[in-house]
């Protein structure tokens, strides 16, 4: 893993692999099922918590295994309750995790549904010109345990203020992998993270609420779809034709739409769930209502939702958001065609919550990175 150096984050073992580690020096396999409840179950935040173990075990798992991969340098609260954390990893590189609160009617903030976006890389090598997680390139690969202890940081700062803490394991209700990076370029780091929070023995959390969010790579949504673990998946389209997709999103030159749509429809058909197309909606670059059109095409098609998100303003960057009228606009031709479609007004626009911004702004103020010139936009059909 270019960059890290260091002892492995014990969040990246799985049962097994613990279990093997510990075979080796004598302990019984149990040890490690006592060790993953105290992460998990107990959320203990180093090994001289874990009580019931003996003290050469312990300090050898202090030695050999990081705890903390992650630290929290700084976290934003926005006006909707939408928090950004701004993670700094043990090579002093930053990372984001957002979590997006969704207020249930008739019951407490403190019982409102909550979705984490999780990040997989350091930057993004994609380019896509929207956004802000790759203006700085790509830096490296999350580890396995790196990705997890994301939602363990998300866990420690939730957990005093969510009844249900108590009687489940994860004190939110669903997890994307939409952060910063793309997931599926760091294939298996993110499935053996995502096993780790699946399984009963890690985080328990269902395969039905993790959504993998990815911007086309057509070979990893065909070998996703073989997995065992029943992931729902997103694609990150944000042009219906090519010629306007491969504007703003340089993956469409390598992975067009007649590669791309046929493997989102094999993942589809192989788990028999309907996927998720997200559409960033850009001023004068993808809102026209021919591609409204084309997008309903696609979306019956694939029998697919269609998420549309009106642009989140980028320092250094020229995009507009379209006028709400405009966006009403869009997503009527895609009602009328009979599409489900939501659009996602902004959480968290008070605070820059759209990936990478935080962690952009903080490496400018630090020095660690150039200010980014603005770019031209180019007109639709350019």
């Amino acid at each position: 893993m270019k960059g890290f150096t260091g002892k492995p984050p014990i969040h990246g073992e799985t049962l097994d692999s613990l279990a093997a580690t510990l075979a080796e020096r004598g302990e019984k396999p149990f040890r490690a099922r006592q060790i993953l409840d105290w992460l998990y179950k107990k959320r203990a935040a180093g090994p001289q918590e874990m009580t019931n173990l003996s003290k050469p075990l312990r300090t050898w798992l202090e030695e050999t295994y990081d705890f903390a991969p992650t630290s929290r340098l700084g976290a934003k609260t926005s006006s909707d309750v939408t928090d950004k954390f701004l993670l700094r990893l043990r090579d002093h590189s930053l990372i984001e995790t957002v979590i997006i609160r969704a207020p249930q009617e008739g019951v407490g903030q403190d019982r409102s549904r909550k979705t984490v976006c999780i990040s997989t890389q350091v930057g993004c090598a994609y380019g896509c010109k929207f956004c802000a997680s790759g203006l700085a390139g790509w830096k490296r690969d999350l580890s396995a345990g790196e990705i997890v202890h994301q939602l363990i940081q998300v866990c420690h700062q939730e957990d005093p203020d969510t009844p249900r803490a108590s009687e489940e394991l994860a004190s939110f209700d669903n997890i994307v992998v939409m952060g910063m990076g793309e997931p599926l370029a760091n294939y298996d780091n993110l499935l053996r993270a995502l096993g780790i929070v699946n399984a009963e023995w890690g985080l328990n959390v269902g395969a039905r609420r993790i959504t993998v969010s990815t911007s086309g790579l057509a070979p990893q949504i065909v070998r996703l779809s073989e997995e065992p673990i029943g992931l729902r998946l997103a694609i990150s389209l944000h042009g219906a034709t090519d010629e306007v997709r491969q504007q703003i999103m340089p993956v469409n030159r390598k992975y067009p739409l007649e590669k791309l749509l046929p493997a989102a429809k094999a993942f589809a058909e192989r788990h028999g769930r309907m996927i998720t197309l997200e559409f960033i909606l850009i001023r004068e670059i993808n809102d026209t209502l021919e591609q409204a059109r084309a997008l309903a095409r696609i979306a019956r098609d694939l029998h697919a939702h269609v998420n549309l998100i009106p642009y989140n303003k980028v320092e250094g960057l020229p995009w507009v958001r379209p006028e709400i009228p405009r966006q009403d606009a869009f997503a009527d031709v895609l009602r009328q065609a009979r599409v489900s479609v939501t659009i996602r007004r902004e959480k968290g626009h008070d605070i820059n919550a759209a990936c990478g911004q935080l962690r952009l702004q903080t490496e400018r103020a630090e020095g660690t990175i150039e200010p980014v010139p603005a770019r031209r936009s180019a007109p639709a059909g350019a």
